[in-house]
């Protein structure tokens, strides 16, 4: 028993790891908007720079909504981990391009945000 529980722990630990090398870095386009509104009411871009503040605010984790429709969820890859409402709430309501390590997992993406900026249009 002692071994099938090292060797499941083992197996974990490698594929935790795994997981962590195969991140791609990569660009992404978008609107930050909440993540209420992003699911809720099927938004393809905000209400206002204001909804999306008010919201964020409140305690709605704040997301990067790519044109395509992905949601990009914005996470630390420090532990203990962080909002990172901070680092998007000057761009809530607005178009951003940000770059950073994006994760994917049970069809949900992530991203850690190495530089974030208004988008040029």
């Amino acid at each position: 028993m002692k071994i099938c529980t090292k060797l499941a722990v083992t197996l974990s630990l490698a594929a935790a790891l795994f997981a962590a090398e195969t991140a791609k870095t990569e660009n992404v386009r978008g609107y930050v908007l909440d993540s209420a509104c992003a699911f809720t009411k099927g938004l393809k871009k905000p209400v206002s720079a204001e909804c999306a503040t008010a919201c964020a605010k409140a305690g709605s984790p704040l997301v990067i909504l790519a044109p395509s429709g992905r949601i990009y969820w914005p996470i630390a890859d420090t532990t203990p981990s962080s909002s990172q409402n901070d680092k998007l709430l000057p761009y809530a309501g607005k178009t951003v391009t940000a770059s950073g390590k994006i994760y994917q997992r049970g069809g949900s993406t992530a991203i850690v945000i190495s530089k974030i900026e208004e988008a040029k249009q």
